[in-house]
């Protein structure tokens, strides 16, 4: 393979450009480039040849066409071991890396004021043509559309004056699939209908790991985030996460970052099983445990607060746990944690909220997507429909249960006081039986359901419900309301001095 000695920079994000700049120009490799990449660079006092110099034809129209040049192509594409004539007979010189990434159309149209013609202009045509030129001929050309990739290139070139077969393939495949994200993403903006979603709608995914199964030993799973983004997680220690370990604490950090106060969430089998919230978040798990600890044994535990030893001595002292989630691990936690060396402990870094996003749903042949369910009830959008009015610490209570309810698999019934859930049923065909099963679990962890108040995630269809909430001494139920029976369903709670508030809005959980 020969030496690398000319290479081709355009770049709009420039994270990194001068220090690997500067590596090219001390190895007397020729940097050409362009307009604002070359100008940045001969700022900083790092050689660099116009790309117009060399093509002897300017750029034109206002920087539209300054690269798509045979010159340029010729030498991207040419087959070293078969042009060289063709190439000699043009002046046509080899470009043997090319370091380009794409005027930033993502970042644009994700300013909600940006107009259809600054969208168009962020369209970067030379750019993708250049890269996909290097990727597919990575054989000779090593092609770089990732600031990440500049300290093994630079390595490599100085063990070998060039990248390794292997390091091409792999940067090809990478400008390849960065190429196909842009193009994915501007078919996607340019066709959305009224709704805002795409005619042609295109995904891409990094593949992040293999996982040993999926949520059974015979099924093989691994795991994606979507391009461009990363995991907001990093494993502290313990076994690897599994599949039904990455939904499960999907679910726990979902649920806990939607509190303001600090807040710990027990989730087993995608469903919370414990929640609370209190003054710090030591109480905030004892609490939580104490709402379902036949459930709570080997479930996973998330936090909304950076957690302290006296926290993780509580949980190791009181169950067996899974995997543990939160904002921040006190050092003298991480190291009491590290004796038990199989417990997998995740930090979430900067998370402050759940982000707006969609949420896809694979069914035969098709593809759901559908907004992530943001929607938030406060207590100056609750109806109090009932003829006794909540007073302050049942509101506060009835607002708490109805955000574990929204993360509870529909029917969802979720029964709380103090802050705390008691009981909890889900993923019942009825949901009468989930209202039983609630009451069961509370009972069966000895906890008293009277003068608790009761969160359904979809209205009553009939009064059954009410009646039942009414033998267990509920004193407040928060639901959406709009049955053709809220009438009836309202007297039931009359009859029995329930408090009842609508919500005017679901959330279903399938």
């Amino acid at each position: 393979m020969n030496k690398i000695t000319n290479a081709l920079i355009s770049v709009s994000d420039k994270t990194d450009i001068l220090e690997f700049a500067k590596f090219l120009a001390d190895k007397k490799i020729t940097i050409f480039s362009t307009g604002g990449t070359a100008e940045y660079l001969k700022n900083n006092k790092i050689n660099t040849i116009n790309i117009e110099d060399y093509t002897n034809f300017p750029e034109i129209m206002e920087g539209r066409v300054k690269t798509l040049n045979p010159k340029i192509h010729g030498g991207i594409l040419a087959r070293r071991d078969k042009d060289s004539s063709v190439m000699k007979t043009h002046g046509i010189l080899p470009i043997d890396l090319v370091i380009v990434n794409l005027y930033p159309f993502k970042k644009v149209i994700a300013n909600p004021n940006c107009k259809l013609d600054e969208a168009i202009e962020n369209i970067d045509i030379g750019g993708p043509a250049m890269l996909r030129s290097a990727a597919k001929n990575h054989a000779w050309v090593s092609v770089i559309v990732d600031n990440k990739d500049y300290q093994n290139v630079m390595e490599e070139i100085n063990k070998n004056d060039n990248t390794t077969a292997d390091t091409r393939a792999k940067l090809a495949l990478k400008a390849f699939a960065h190429t196909a994200s842009y193009d994915g993403a501007i078919a996607n903006y340019l066709s959305k209908d009224s709704d805002g979603f795409a005619d042609n709608f295109n995904l891409q995914f990094k593949k992040i790991k293999s996982m040993r199964y999926g949520e059974n030993p015979h099924q093989k799973a691994a795991l994606y985030v979507e391009q461009n983004n990363h995991l907001n997680t990093q494993q502290l220690q313990g076994k690897d996460m599994s599949y039904n370990n990455t939904v499960d604490a999907d679910v726990a950090l979902e649920c806990a970052l939607s509190f303001d106060d600090p807040c710990c969430v027990i989730v087993k089998h995608a469903n919370p099983c414990g929640v609370a919230l209190a003054k710090n978040i030591h109480n905030a798990y004892i609490k939580a445990f104490k709402s379902d600890p036949s459930s709570a044994f080997g479930g996973v535990i998330a936090f909304n607060r950076e957690i302290d030893e006296t926290t993780i001595k509580e949980v190791l002292n009181t169950q067996f746990v899974e995997v543990i989630i939160a904002p921040g691990i006190k050092p003298k936690a991480i190291k009491l944690l590290a004796t038990k060396k199989n417990i997998r402990v995740l930090k979430c870094n900067n998370i402050k909220q759940v982000q707006k996003t969609l949420e896809y749903k694979k069914v035969s042949g098709a593809l759901l997507i559908q907004d992530k369910d943001l929607y938030n009830i406060t207590k100056d959008n609750i109806h109090c429909v009932s003829e006794i009015k909540p007073n302050k610490e049942q509101i506060n209570d009835l607002l708490f249960a109805w955000k574990v309810a929204k993360m509870v698999k529909s029917n969802a019934i979720v029964y709380a006081k103090n802050k705390m859930t008691i009981g909890i049923g889900a993923g019942q065909m009825s949901r009468i039986y989930s209202t039983k099963i609630a009451a069961i679990k509370a009972k069966d962890e000895g906890l008293s359901i009277k003068d608790s108040v009761m969160a359904s995630d979809a209205f009553f269809p009939f009064s059954d419900n009410v009646k039942e909430a009414a033998k267990e001494g509920i004193k407040a139920i928060i639901q959406p309301g709009g049955s053709v029976n809220d009438n009836q369903v309202i007297q039931a709670a009359n009859e029995n001095n329930i408090i009842m508030v609508f919500t005017k809005i679901r959330h279903f959980k399938h």
